[in-house]
């Protein structure tokens, strides 16, 4: 095979199809910047970054993105959605100085009939006259069947009616979407199968949507029999179930099918964590590749077998994505999870204190409490009887608020030196924007009088629990970022603010505990 052959395009358009996904719409800098991050860091072959005639504000994000792309040598990979509406696509995206248009046709006889409410010759003749006008001002054309999947399912004579008579226009490539997720691998493998062998000099790209959860087996499908270029979103972004997530789809034709892209497999995940941060839709901790707990052993077993010999590992390894392996503290866990998390800690136990806290930890699981690596040390301060291992104390925190002022908050903080055993307490009071932003503004006027570092506040999230009321408990998870580092603390009150705080106290004595260990003072065993 020829490498040409051996390579598999990859078009992103989480900025065109992606941003129809509900209260979804990405600001022009957040356009910007994505598209750079897609295009440079990543390295897809092609962006989607818009449909033609849709806002002012869309007109500002084409613009900015295509500027940018031509000072870069890039335009002729940034591509917009456009009609068959008598020019005026075409007329937009050369305004904007765009150069390719996805022009979008019917792919299926129904689509033309009852919705164009045209004859397939019609539709045939208003096409070329799209396609004309294009290439007179200088637009290259790609060619959607919009539907293309019911159509081969309940009209294939139609789909090749309009291939036969594409296939020596100047269309560049022919884009076949699985428009509502209707099929499933064996149906994809037939159909482009069968499109590839008709058509050998046409160039075909598939289209997924994941309504039956099928969208990157579909696009797996697609390419192992034949495609060369697939479409997806960060995150499988996209109305309904979404769009052929992108980071599963590259891994699966690396994996499974033994091809290349140009995609860099280590930017996935950071992508993955701006298109989060931009959207506002949280990816589910249980998505292969990004998601949260993807890389996460739970049962103690697990822990053992890779301890002895990574007889757990797979080639979906984390550092392809520049993450780590973790392994989880619960009802599951044995003594290799504990030892793991007590080492990458760098609490030392003897073996009786470590099966006092196994126990502890099991028992907690039974619960059904959440607990992280973070937990540990408090896990073990509370099950071992060590109150040394606490230095800071929250005795008292009032926060006033009231209309057309500041709050203020005043705090009072135990501070315990770990050396002598001796306490003083330390009092500060400050304004803020908001309630815990006034105690975090207190809490730096005690941080600065005795010289402690506090990290940056990265991620703030609050949750309670489904169908609460008013009085439901509130969850508070912070993450927090110290040097290079990321880690989250947790607290639960009623209170959304004294959950907040809970979650601080718990960053302060964490921070405190890696402080020392950095600074190498011992923390003997109690």
């Amino acid at each position: 095979m020829s490498s040409e052959t051996n390579r598999v395009c990859v078009m992103d358009t989480t900025l065109r199809d992606g941003e129809q996904m509900k209260n979804v719409s990405y600001p022009p800098e957040e356009k910007l910047a994505l598209a750079k991050m897609l295009l440079q860091a990543v390295g897809v072959d092609r962006v989607e970054i818009a449909s033609a005639r849709v806002s002012k504000g869309e007109e500002a994000a084409v613009r900015r993105i295509i500027e940018w792309a031509k000072s870069e040598g890039l335009d002729g990979r940034v591509e917009i959605l456009g009609f068959v509406d008598g020019g005026k696509s075409v007329d937009w995206l050369v305004s904007q100085g765009g150069r390719v248009m996805n022009l979008l046709a019917k792919g299926s006889l129904k689509h033309c009939v009852h919705q164009l409410k045209k004859t397939r010759e019609e539709h045939v003749r208003d096409i070329r006259d799209a396609l004309a006008y294009a290439e007179s001002r200088g637009v290259a054309c790609n060619l959607y069947l919009e539907d293309w999947s019911n159509g081969m399912l309940h009209s294939p004579e139609y789909v090749y009616f309009l291939l036969e008579q594409f296939a020596g226009s100047s269309i560049r490539r022919f884009l076949l979407p699985d428009t509502l997720g209707v099929l499933y691998p064996g149906q994809v493998a037939a159909f482009t199968s069968d499109v590839v062998k008709r058509f050998p000099g046409l160039c075909f790209d598939f289209h997924g949507h994941n309504d039956y959860g099928l969208a990157v087996a579909n696009t797996l499908a697609a390419v192992e029999a034949g495609i060369r270029c697939v479409h997806c979103t960060v995150n499988g972004m996209g109305e309904r179930a979404g769009n052929t997530p992108l980071d599963e789809t590259v891994i699966g034709i690396h994996d499974f099918l033994g091809l290349s892209t140009n995609v860099d497999e280590k930017e996935l995940f950071r992508v993955s964590q701006a298109v989060e941060a931009y959207s506002g839709c949280r990816v589910p901790f249980n998505k292969p590749i990004s998601g949260s707990n993807v890389f996460t052993q739970t049962a103690g077993i697990h822990a053992d077998g890779d301890k002895k010999g990574n007889l757990y590992h797979t080639r979906l390894m984390p550092e392809r994505f520049n993450r780590k392996r973790q392994y989880a503290l619960g009802k599951l866990s044995g003594k290799s999870s504990l030892d793991y998390n007590l080492e990458k800690l760098g609490i030392t136990l003897t073996p009786e204190q470590k099966r006092t806290v196994l126990d502890r930890i099991v028992e907690l699981g039974d619960r059904k409490e959440s607990i992280t690596d973070d937990d540990l040390p408090y896990i073990v301060t509370d099950v071992l009887d060590t109150p040394e291992e606490k230095r800071f104390t929250f005795r008292s925190c009032v926060i006033v608020t009231s209309m057309d002022l500041k709050p203020m908050a005043t705090i009072k903080v135990i501070v315990r030196n770990p050396e002598d055993g001796s306490e003083q307490e330390l009092e500060s009071s400050a304004q803020g924007d908001g309630g815990y932003d006034a105690f975090m503004n207190a809490l730096h006027g005690v941080a600065h009088r005795i010289a402690f570092p506090l990290p940056k506040l990265v991620d703030y999230a609050v949750s309670i629990p489904p169908g609460g009321k008013t009085d439901a408990l509130v969850r508070c998870a912070i993450t927090w970022r110290s040097g290079e580092a990321l880690f989250m603390t947790k607290g639960v009150n009623s209170d959304q603010v004294m959950a907040a705080i809970e979650a601080t106290e718990k960053m302060m004595n964490l921070t405190a505990l890696q402080k020392g260990k950095t600074e190498g003072k011992s923390r003997p065993a109690p």
